[in-house]
This record gives C-alpha cells, structure tokens and sequence, in this order.
C-alpha cells in the first residue's frame, strides 16, 4: 500500500507600506507588503508548513530560521523548492496543494494561474495539482482593516519507497 499523508500550514504577516507585495511567487502592485525577514509571502510559507508538516519534518522556522542572516530578504520561491527537495528526500512524493489566501486588496483571481505556472515550477509538479483561492475577511480583523494577510494550505504527499 501506498501511504498517504496530510499537512496543513498557516501564515500570517503584517502590512506595510515601503514594502513590495509577494503573493505566490508573483509581485503584485500594492501599497503595502508583507513584512518579515524574508519576503514575505504567506502563501508560499503556510505551503512549505503544508508539505513539511505532512512529512513530520518540522516547519519552516526550524528548516530556514529567521534569526539568520541567509535568509534575509530571501525569495520565497528559493524556500519552497528547498521544501521540496527535503520532502523528496524524505521518501515523498506531492500529490496536490489547496491554499487560500485572506485578503482585502489586491484582487488575485487575474493571477492565480500565473501563481500555479510559478509555484509548480518551484514544486516540480503540474500547476492543476495546486489550487489556489481567495476569500476576504468582509472588513472584519486585521485582514477587514487591511494590516495583515494569511494564508492556509493542505498538502497531500504519498511514500515513494
């Protein structure tokens, strides 16, 4: 039997202005960006809990700690093939990612096929095995009042050995 295994991941950041907006890869014209040590975007974090979560290996903070200089700034998309190849080399294969975002602003459905091209190339699997959604918080909380966003994903992950 092939063993099949679930993840689920979460991010959040604040926004603010001076900061550029990474969501999925992509960069979005905002006036505010998510703040953090790297660049930012939530969506790529709460997938590569996701997937390491799914793997019983730790999370995010533990594998790219933002108490380190090599990781300042970094670009998202570095981490999340990085999470890939720990997830491949822990005996795993990706079977599909659900994630949605939660935000005001900007508006993301123009790009969410572009996000799925970009994060499927960081991934190595085919961009109809990522879902990517949106829903806002109907100006409730941080997210309504336009000072955060977060992210949730699942992942799905199967034995390969």
């Amino acid at each position: 039997m092939n063993k099949i295994r679930i993840g689920f991941g979460f991010d959040v950041h604040r926004l603010v202005e001076g900061r550029a907006f990474w969501l999925g890869g992509l960069k979005l014209e905002h006036d505010k960006g998510s703040l953090g040590h790297s660049d930012g975007d939530v969506l790529i974090h709460a997938i590569c809990d996701a997937l390491l979560g799914a793997a019983n290996a730790r999370d995010i903070g533990f594998h790219f700690p933002n108490t380190s200089d090599a990781y300042k700034n970094i670009d998202s998309k570095v981490l999340l093939s990085d999470v890939a190849a720990i997830i491949r080399k822990e005996g795993y294969e990706i079977g599909n990612i659900d994630a949605t975002v939660c935000l005001e602003n900007p508006k993301i459905n123009p790009h969410v096929g572009e996000m799925q091209r970009v994060l499927s190339d960081c991934l190595r699997i085919p961009p109809g095995d990522i879902s990517i959604k949106a829903t806002t918080n109907e100006g409730l909380g941080y997210v309504g009042s336009e000072t955060g966003v977060n992210a949730y994903a699942v992942a799905l992950i199967s034995r390969t050995n």
